[in-house]
């Protein structure tokens, strides 16, 4: 096994960070790293926003539902989807470009093409023995962050990256099976063996949790996803995105 594939597998979430910023060659590196990512018919269709200002990182933690640590840590990072500078570019080079940009399909390109992006970013941490944490409370309060962080029409922020030194570290969480993700040239719909396998899983997660907290938790996964998928949350969504032009057609 080689070291790339040893820090992707040693990933987990850091939710405690050191009091030590970045530096700038660090930050430069996670950027480089990002836009190396794949990227759709060389679209490029995102935009990093990073957030040093104080003031803005504890609003950003409010807006995020009080997560201490989107204002501690060593850089924040806010990955945008964006189509806003195609607009840009359809003015200089005079073409009629508002069809495509308000299409589902763009806006399926741009989230594809930040989510690489971030992913590219957390890697490229992770390999420095930095720490990080996706940051989705951010879309809880979307027209606030926008306003905050002076986003035009066409750019949405859809989530942050808290990146630092570690001051604490979690145990790596377990993943669903390989038998249960990975369906060779057919989706596999044997129920049963499917409901077996989450079965499974669910004794994994609940020992997990069980060990973490000496017996004060051991709940499932299967339990975990269905009380959070039984609460409805930023319904708004739909609206707000189209709103800004995006996946209107």
């Amino acid at each position: 096994m080689n070291t790339v594939i040893e820090t992707i597998l040693n990933h987990r979430s850091v939710r405690k960070f050191e009091d030590k910023s970045l530096t700038q060659e660090q930050i430069e590196a996670i950027v480089a790293s990002a836009q190396a990512a794949s990227t759709s018919s060389f679209i490029q269709a995102y935009s990093i926003i990073g957030v040093t200002d104080k003031e803005k990182k504890q609003r950003l933690a409010e807006l995020a539902g009080n997560q201490s640590y989107v204002a501690e840590n060593g850089h924040f990072f806010v990955f945008c989807a964006d189509l806003h500078r195609f607009d840009i570019i359809g003015e200089m080079e005079q073409k009629n470009v508002s069809t495509s940009l308000e299409s589902t399909e763009k806006f399926m390109v741009a989230l594809i093409d930040t989510a690489l992006a971030a992913q590219n970013a957390a890697l490229a941490a992770e390999s420095m023995s930095l720490g990080v944490c996706y940051i989705g409370g951010i879309r809880n309060h979307l027209a606030d962050v926008c306003k905050l962080l002076k986003t035009p029409e066409k750019v949405i922020p859809l989530f942050g990256l808290a990146v630092g030194y570690p001051d604490q570290t979690a145990d790596k969480k377990p993943r669903l099976s390989f038998q249960h993700i990975y369906h060779e040239n057919k989706y596999e719909q044997d129920i049963e063996q499917y409901k077996g396998q989450l079965e499974n899983y669910n004794q994994i997660v609940s020992a997990y949790y069980n060990e973490r907290t000496n017996g004060k938790r051991a709940d499932t996964w299967t339990s975990q996803m269905a009380s959070m998928l039984e609460k409805s949350s930023r319904l708004y969504m739909k609206e707000f995105i189209q709103q800004h032009k995006l996946n209107v057609k």
